[in-house]
C-alpha cells in the first residue's frame, strides 16, 4: 500500500490543525510581547541612525535586589533613552502617577502596573551603571497593538513610531563620541548573558577612562589619583 495514501488522513487533520495551531499562538502573551518588541526593532532600525543612536536590547543588569531586563537602550550625543514596549490593544486609561493602569476590551477591564513605574527601575539600574546625571536619562514608553488612549498621556508615553519622534525631539547634544563609545562598552560589561547569575564588576574600560569624566568612578586609575586629594580635605575638617 502507498505510505502517501495511508498517511493522507493525517495530512487533512493537519490542514485544519495547523491554522488553529497558529492562531493559538498568536493570542498568547509570549508572542503579543515578541511581537512588539520586532516592530520596535523594525521602526529603530530604519528611523534612528545606527551611527548616532546606538541601541542595546534586552539588556538584563543586576540590582540590589536582583536583576531587571531593559527592552532597549538607545545610547545618543542627545542623552540615554530607555524604551518600555507594550504590545495591548482596547483602551488604555492612567495617569502619571497612578500605580496601576487600566486596559479595556468591550466590557472587560484588566488591571497592569504603571509601565512609567516600572520603566522607573530601568533607569535607575543605568544611573547607577554608567553614573551619569539622571536628567539625561530619559524613559520612553511606546504601546504597539493597536490601542488608544482614553485619558491625556505624558509625551514620553508614545503609541507605535511616536515613540522614535519622541526620541529625535532631543537635539542638544550632551554628551561627546567618545562618551557615548564609553557608556556602551560600560553597559556591556555590566551586561550578563541570560540565565547567568554571577554578578559583572561595575566598572568602565580602562582604556576608554580618561574620555569621560562622569564615568571617573568606575576608572581605578582615577579613584587611586582622587584619594590623596579627598582625603587631604578630610583632614583639614
Amino acid at each position: 500500500m502507498n505510505i502517501f495514501v495511508m498517511l493522507q488522513p493525517l495530512f487533512d487533520m493537519l490542514k485544519w490543525l495547523l491554522p488553529l495551531l497558529v492562531l493559538v499562538i498568536i493570542k498568547t502573551p509570549w508572542f503579543k510581547g515578541w511581537f512588539g518588541e520586532l516592530l520596535v526593532r523594525t521602526f529603530a532600525h530604519y528611523r534612528l541612525d545606527g551611527q548616532v543612536y546606538r541601541r542595546l536590547h534586552n539588556v538584563t543588569l543586576d540590582t540590589p535586589d536582583g536583576a531587571t531586563q531593559i527592552d532597549h537602550v538607545f545610547l545618543s550625543p542627545f542623552g540615554i533613552f530607555v524604551l518600555e514596549t507594550k504590545n495591548m490593544r482596547g483602551w488604555i486609561f492612567g495617569g502619571e502617577r497612578q500605580a496601576q493602569w487600566t486596559q479595556q476590551i468591550f466590557r472587560h477591564r484588566f488591571r497592569f502596573q504603571n509601565p512609567l513605574r516600572q520603566n522607573y527601575k530601568h533607569l535607575k539600574a543605568l544611573e547607577a551603571l554608567l553614573s551619569v546625571p539622571p536628567e539625561h536619562i530619559h524613559s520612553v514608553i511606546a504601546f504597539v497593538g493597536g490601542s488608544s488612549f482614553k485619558t491625556v498621556m505624558p509625551d514620553n508615553v508614545t503609541q507605535g513610531v511616536s515613540c522614535i519622534r519622541y526620541i529625535k525631539s532631543f537635539q542638544q547634544p550632551v554628551f561627546n563620541e567618545a562618551q557615548v563609545s564609553v557608556m556602551v562598552k560600560a553597559l556591556e560589561s555590566g551586561k550578563r548573558e541570560e540565565g547567568q547569575y554571577a554578578h559583572y564588576p561595575l566598572r568602565a574600560p580602562t582604556d576608554l577612562c580618561g574620555s569621560l569624566p562622569l564615568l571617573a568612578d568606575f576608572c581605578p586609575s582615577r579613584r587611586t589619583e582622587n584619594r590623596p586629594e579627598a582625603d587631604s580635605r578630610r583632614g583639614s575638617n
